[in-house]
């Protein structure tokens, strides 16, 4: 299942990678993101719940950045299960930056997100309609975050 969207916040380049960049600030903005923590160099790992219909669903996620070009871009992929693997997740991410035409910064985000398991019988409409209600919490967060931050 393909996922993929854009949003523009006001502010530089730089200062959205480095929000975007911060395991803490994600950690906030993540819908579902119990706890985030830097496990490696270029790894994180993650403890999510997420909801699908009547499931509830938590999620031990594993985060391994493949390639990252500041302020550009970031690759990554993601592995998760839950604790009795009744579902599995994997997804490979592309996060990339550029300038806005209105002076701040478009955010594209793309994952190949594969599910099995429970959550993997769910219709691919349902999983998509998650998916994006999900995306949108995130991408409001973050512009919270980011544009508070710009104001301090």
């Amino acid at each position: 299942m393909k996922i993929e969207g854009v949003f523009t916040i006001a502010a530089s380049r730089p200062v959205v990678w480095r929000h975007i960049t911060d395991p803490e600030i994600m950690g906030r903005c993540i819908p579902g993101c119990k706890s985030i923590a830097v496990t490696g160099e270029d790894s994180y790992q993650a403890n999510i719940e997420v909801k699908l219909g009547p499931i509830k669903a938590k999620f031990n996620v594993e985060v391994e950045v493949t390639e990252e070009v500041e302020p550009d871009h970031i690759l990554s992929h993601t592995r998760g299960e839950e604790g009795s693997r009744a579902s599995v997740i994997s997804a490979d991410n592309i996060l990339k930056l550029s300038d806005g035409e209105s002076g701040g910064t478009d955010v594209f985000y793309s994952s190949d997100v594969m599910v099995s398991g429970r959550l993997g019988k769910y219709g691919h409409g349902i999983m998509k309609k998650v998916a994006g209600n999900l995306s949108e919490k995130f991408a409001d967060k973050f512009r919270q975050e980011v544009e508070a931050g710009e104001g301090s």
